[in-house]
């Protein structure tokens, strides 16, 4: 039993040390943590055939992923790394919070191949770092205007690029649940005028993307704008007709694309406008939907998303379009015509299920790292900690129970063993071991016995039926009353054999249970997280759902130790428990002997049971 407890410990004091010792080659020795992202563009990953070059990527922090410990609670002494472990590259963090466990951060990512994989470090865990989150220097200067809608209800969108192109108009109304953190609510009447800016402007049969996460809340009949730049009778619009998407270039003529399957009412759909010198293509989801042999025209004008303004008169076949009614997010303009592959990668890294972006483990600079143990100590959630400590209590409490009875009962067994050799050289003197003049030193020598503690009491309940010379008288009925005292006194001693023990119990039954239930909670708190973030990868899941399991596995821990030493307690104490039934049976049997040779022979009780003569 010792062997076990001291087993136990040395396991408990091993765990912290499960993990792997962090690579030598760091980056920065005020950086206490960091984490592996690897790029995949591989058939495994992304599946990306074509060169993306520089491009900005969506890395989605959340409890499945990334436990929020040790890093500031704004996320400013987040830097990333590139795979050759020296160059800093730039990053945006559009949303951080520690609470709630989740986050979402615009890396610069470079050089982008093809069929590759890239690893990428976040360093973090510098509480002096400054902050370093840069909109402008994330997102290269082609990007005329960026809006990721994080701004307060009420408030006008914030350009996240170098241009500060602000939007106009305010009761913009915000809310969780976007593509990447919050998403703007467009409500049929609300509209955002873009600023005049030179780097807004189109030029004749120049190059220009539109792109926007947008959901509808059912499909719309009428046609309903989502952007539309209007100059001397000539435009670009880009809306919904009959909730199947729709591009227009209003220049010598009317010149409208295709329109295919509506949008899914409720569902995220990723739209995108690719103008080129003599072409317009509208993308759906990252894939082809419509095209039309057009140049863009010149136009300089304030641009409007989610609707226009409408004229006072207008020409009695013009077409009259509703305001967008429904959510957007991720809004952006570039002043260049963007590749189809880095158009199909957006719409697929920055959906809810994408295999571009997996998240490695998290190292410790003292080369205490976490490996894989280290990632799922640092996904669990509070709550399984809260039940992990408990567990954590029940075992220390087990084990201390364990190892005070089995000492208790060894020393008993073994002081039984003396006894017993001491009663066997007795004979027909049985009450020898109760002399006055000899009980100090057998106390001394059998005071662990519970054998001799039962041979005490019967002796003692012998002596007081002496009569006034001195002389023993047992009757029938006083043998009776003798085992009575001595079964009161075995039933005692069993008392102590099972003190605590029902802690066992407990650490038996309840050890699985409380452990379930962490894991059950762990697991609810993870897919929550998941759905808040949008990610639900297998990278996502599975550092929450091991976490969870560690709950489970802690509450196991608990109850194997003490159904072993249970079980080791429990054969030991009934072993004793039947050595002092017998020792009472035997005592008594003997008694009733002695005091029946003495009726026989007519002497004294006390010279037959009493002291040798």
């Amino acid at each position: 039993m010792r062997y076990l407890i001291f087993a136990c410990l040395l396991c408990l004091a091993w765990l912290p040390r499960a993990a792997s010792a962090a690579d030598a080659s760091w980056w920065n020795d005020d950086w206490s943590y960091r984490k592996a992202i690897t790029i995949d563009t591989t058939n495994k990953g992304a599946n990306v055939t074509q060169a993306l070059g520089r491009m900005p990527l969506l890395i989605r922090l959340h409890a499945g992923n990334f436990q929020f410990d040790g890093v500031a609670k704004d996320g400013a002494d987040i830097r990333f790394i590139a795979a050759d472990g020296k160059t800093p590259l730039n990053y945006q963090i559009e949303s951080f919070d520690p609470v709630l466990g989740v986050a979402q951060i615009w890396l610069d990512a470079t050089d982008l191949a093809p069929s590759a994989q890239q690893t990428v470090w976040m360093y973090y865990g510098n509480a002096k770092a400054p902050a370093q989150s840069s909109g402008a220097a994330t997102f290269d200067p082609d990007y005329s205007l960026v809006y990721h809608f994080g701004e307060a209800a009420g408030s006008p969108p914030k350009d996240a690029t170098a241009y500060a192109n602000q939007a106009q108009g305010a009761g913009l109304r915000t809310i969780d649940g976007g593509i990447a953190g919050k998403a703007a609510r467009f409500d049929g009447a609300t509209m955002l005028t873009l600023p005049a800016s030179a780097s807004l402007n189109t030029a004749a049969a120049g190059g220009f993307t539109f792109s926007a996460w947008i959901k509808v809340d059912s499909v719309p009949n009428a046609p309903t704008l989502l952007y539309a730049h209007r100059q001397d009778g000539k435009a670009l619009l880009i809306g919904l007709t009959g909730g199947a998407p729709f591009v227009e270039v209003d220049g010598d003529q009317v010149q409208r694309s295709s329109t295919g399957e509506p949008l899914k009412a409720g569902q995220w759909t990723h739209v995108a406008v690719v103008a080129t010198a003599d072409k317009v293509m509208l993308y759906v989801n990252g894939q082809s939907y419509a095209s039309l042999a057009a140049a863009l025209p010149a136009l300089t004008t304030p641009a409007t998303i989610g609707g226009e303004v409408q004229a006072a008169t207008a020409a009695p076949t013009a077409v009259t379009f509703a305001n967008f009614l429904g959510d957007m997010d991720e809004l952006r303009l570039s002043r260049i015509a963007r590749p189809l592959a880095l158009i199909s990668v957006d719409a697929t890294s920055q959906a809810a299920e994408s295999k571009l972006i997996s998240y490695g483990e998290d190292e410790k600079k003292s080369g205490f790292g976490f490996g894989y143990f280290g990632i799922i100590v640092k996904s669990v959630t509070v709550d399984a900690w809260v039940v992990i400590s408990i567990l954590i209590l029940m075992a220390l409490i087990s084990w201390w129970v364990m190892f005070n009875k089995a000492r208790y009962v060894s020393q008993v067994s073994s002081a039984n063993e003396r006894f017993i050799d001491r009663f066997r050289d007795l004979g027909t003197n049985l009450l020898g071991l109760a002399d006055a003049g000899e009980q100090a030193n057998v106390r001394r020598e059998l005071g662990g016995s519970s054998l001799y503690r039962l041979y005490e009491v019967g002796a003692k309940e012998v002596w007081r039926r002496r009569d006034g010379q001195g002389r023993l008288i047992i009757a029938s009925e006083s043998i009776e009353a003798i085992r009575a005292v001595m079964d009161s006194t075995l039933v005692r001693e069993n008392q102590k054999l099972s003190r605590s023990m029902v802690m066992l119990t407990i650490a038996i039954s309840g050890g699985p249970f409380l452990g379930l239930l962490g894991t059950v909670v762990g697991v609810m708190i993870t897919f929550a997280a998941i759905a808040a973030a949008g990610d639900v990868n297998i990278n996502a899941i599975a550092p929450g759902i091991s976490a969870a399991l560690l709950a489970t596995v802690a509450g196991l821990f608990v109850a194997i130790p003490a159904l072993f030493g249970y079980n080791y307690l429990l054969t030991r104490n009934k072993a004793v428990t039947a050595n002092m039934q017998v020792f009472v049976d035997e005592f008594v049997t003997r008694l009733a002997e002695l005091h029946r040779e003495a009726d026989q022979s007519t002497l004294d009780n006390k010279s037959v049971i009493g002291p040798a003569r």
